[in-house]
């Protein structure tokens, strides 16, 4: 079922109803999400609460079987393939052999109940059930992790062995500054070992990117780029976004058009994160920045301390994992801190993710303090605590300093505007205000009316 996308139909919701009915072509590009729910129940029409700086979205309610969650049908198929494989299939007289499949088994197990049954994030687009089989996987992931945490340095580098092979394995240090003869006549059989020993995928993009960083990338890749992406988001920023069930669009074309549009978001919403708007949104800006910068940080040593060479694909998986679970972590921790009496907690993917980093980061201190605890260069030592100071002389004086002083004058312009209207009530007489002698004075001509 569509997840926070069933409505009644003829009711949109938005910033105002709609009162023109789609268009049967199907829907337009939608933006970044889709309102929070759950893939068993709706909010009624017209009750969903949305930002002003959400699109506006209709849809009409179509619940196909596309979205529906299909529990019972997981549950006999999953019954069905344990039943063959009990009854069926004869158990191998292999310890290590059962014990990997026992082990991913049960992980597809996991995956399938989490699939089925687990809450819904922000993300409706594809289908929810692609954004619940991520936050399942970010459970396996963390158990994992925690599980080479608590193992020695050897056991927990051997048993990745049980993963591939190959690994487990320490991996070879290569000399690039040695020996630096491009021509080597004491190697007969190769002598330009040297040239093809070093020269990998990264010296030529390292090499151009140096000279050719203010044409290819400022100007032409990232100048332009960011030029065409904001016109893009601003265009799509005003667009009203309409959704209709498949079998709801007469046309072939639109059918085609809604399958492609499923693939793009489900509305637009206007990301205002104001860090400087108060030292609650300030700390939480800066702590997305420390934990973004620590799970890069943790690809390069991870893969170190786990002796895993750049190339192997789990180096790729991880990376593939984090661009998946990163956007909905984002957009979680965007609404805890938006709407915090809204979304009384952290999300559940922005809580893994967090867990995640600071557990790869654990296992590095655990399995090499050595190359961590190295000093630094004198130089690089200096910019960290210059800009450590900066950052904190800018946060003091922003939310405390400047805050103090602001609060002074309004408490000092509200003396003076006291002091003033007494003043003028002095000045009046009577040691009352004009307009309360005013009233006083219609009050006695009444009386002797």
């Amino acid at each position: 079922m569509r997840r926070g996308e069933k409505r009644s139909h003829g009711r949109a919701l938005g910033k105002a109803a709609l009162e023109k009915q789609p268009e049967p072509g199907g829907g337009a590009p939608a933006g970044m999400d889709a309102p929070r729910g759950s893939h068993g129940d709706s909010p009624p029409a017209g009750t969903a609460l949305r930002r002003s700086t959400e699109s506006e979205v209709y849809d009409d309610g179509t619940n196909t079987f596309f979205w529906r969650a299909h529990t019972l049908t997981v549950l006999f198929i999953l019954t069905c393939a344990l039943g063959y494989v009990t009854l069926l299939e004869e158990t191998p007289q292999d310890t290590a052999y059962n014990t990997k499949r026992g082990i991913v088994a049960s992980i597809l197990v996991f995956l399938c109940f989490g699939v089925t049954q687990a809450k819904d994030g922000p993300f409706s687009r594809p289908h929810p059930a692609y954004w619940r089989f991520w936050l399942c996987v970010s459970v396996v992931y963390e158990l994992f992790l925690i599980f080479i945490l608590f193992q020695t340095v050897h056991d927990g580098r051997q048993f990745m062995k049980y993963i591939d092979p190959n690994l487990g394995v320490a991996l070879p240090e290569r000399d690039y500054g040695g020996n630096c003869l491009i021509y080597d006549p004491g190697n007969e059989t190769d002598p330009f070992h040297n040239v093809w020993d070093k020269l990998d995928g990264f010296v030529p993009a390292h090499f151009l990117g140096w000279y050719l960083k203010w044409i290819m990338d400022v100007i032409i890749c990232n100048g332009f780029g960011i030029y065409c992406g904001m016109k893009t988001l601003g265009w799509l920023s005003l667009k009203t976004y309409k959704w209709q069930g498949l079998w709801n669009i007469p046309t072939y074309k639109g059918k085609i058009k809604r399958i492609a549009f499923q693939f793009t978001p489900y509305s637009w919403v206007k990301f205002e994160w104001k860090p400087a708007s108060s030292l609650r949104r300030w700390l939480a800006v800066c702590g997305i920045i420390f934990v973004f910068l620590l799970a890069e940080l943790n690809t390069f040593y991870l893969k170190f301390v786990l002796w895993m060479p750049p190339e192997h694909y789990l180096v790729l998986l991880r990376l593939v994992f984090f661009v998946n679970v990163g956007g909905v972590g984002m957009r979680e921790i965007y609404d805890f801190m938006d709407d915090p009496k809204f979304h009384k907690k952290l999300g559940q993917q922005a809580w893994l993710v967090a867990a995640i980093t600071v557990t790869e980061f654990l296992i590095v201190v655990k399995y090499d303090p050595y190359t961590l605890t190295l000093s630094l260069p004198f130089y690089i030592t200096q910019c960290w605590i210059l800009g450590i100071i900066l950052v904190l002389t800018w946060t003091i004086w922003r939310f405390f300093i400047r805050d103090i002083t602001l609060r002074y004058k309004e408490i000092r312009r509200q003396q003076q505007e006291h002091r003033y209207e007494k003043d003028k009530c002095l000045r009046n007489g009577d040691g009352q205000s004009p307009a309360l002698g005013e009233q006083n004075g219609n009050k006695l001509k009444e009386r002797k009316l």
